[in-house]
């Protein structure tokens, strides 16, 4: 079976009404149509690289690239790992984790986005949740980071309410624009103090060399 090689498709994640994990084939289609229908008002740009300044057919063959890519150059001292979000069995959104010498620094980053017909419903919340347990109580992380520009106040606010604290500001170039990125950080204790969120992990040990945390 191929999880006997790359065991991460055997991962999943699951919340109240989420299920969190690597696509099928078909499923990678299905996120990548669920892209070129829209992420995010076209005004506004929420991502450091704007690939969703593509047109439709373009972002959805971006969807399926960057996720052959990530899989393809993955080792255990730099991976991204882009769980698509399932509600119902129904895609979505894509949660992904990250992070670079886990084995050294037990730190993770997050970033995700959610179809546009899916958002308002608490969804970027309960996905977040999924891989911050992931993070703190199957990998043992010390730490989970992530950012959002200042007009970005969904993400803000889901970082608000999981218990991230200010870390500091990265000035970027977007859409040839000087941006700022507000960078947010969350510790073991303090997401210990306050996740509530029920989550369960199945398909984990296995995985734990491909992601540095043996």
């Amino acid at each position: 079976m191929l999880t006997d090689h790359w065991p991460l498709f055997g991962l999943r994640l699951s919340t109240p009404r989420l299920e969190l994990r690597l696509p099928s084939d078909a499923e990678l289609a299905a996120l990548a149509d669920l892209a070129a229908e829209g992420v995010h008002d076209p005004d506004r740009m929420p991502f450091a690289v704007p690939w969703t300044d593509l047109p439709p057919r373009e972002r959805a063959r971006s969807v399926v690239q960057h996720h052959w890519l990530q899989l393809g150059n993955w080792s255990p001292d730099n991976w991204t790992l882009h769980l698509a979000v399932f509600e119902h069995g129904r895609v979505v959104g894509q949660q992904a984790i990250a992070a670079r010498d886990y084995a050294t620094l037990r730190e993770v980053d997050t970033g995700s986005w959610i179809g546009l017909r899916h958002q308002g419903r608490g969804i970027g919340t309960e996905m977040r949740a999924a891989v911050l347990h992931l993070a703190f109580a199957g990998l043992e992380a010390t730490d989970a980071t992530s950012g959002a520009f200042a007009d970005n106040s969904p993400s803000l606010r889901v970082s608000e309410k999981l218990g991230y604290e200010p870390d500091g500001i990265r000035r970027l170039t977007v859409r040839g624009k000087a941006t700022v990125q507000r960078r947010v950080r969350l510790s073991r204790a303090k997401w210990e103090s306050l996740q509530r969120t029920t989550v369960g992990i199945d398909g984990l040990t296995p995985c734990l060399p491909l992601l540095g945390a043996e």
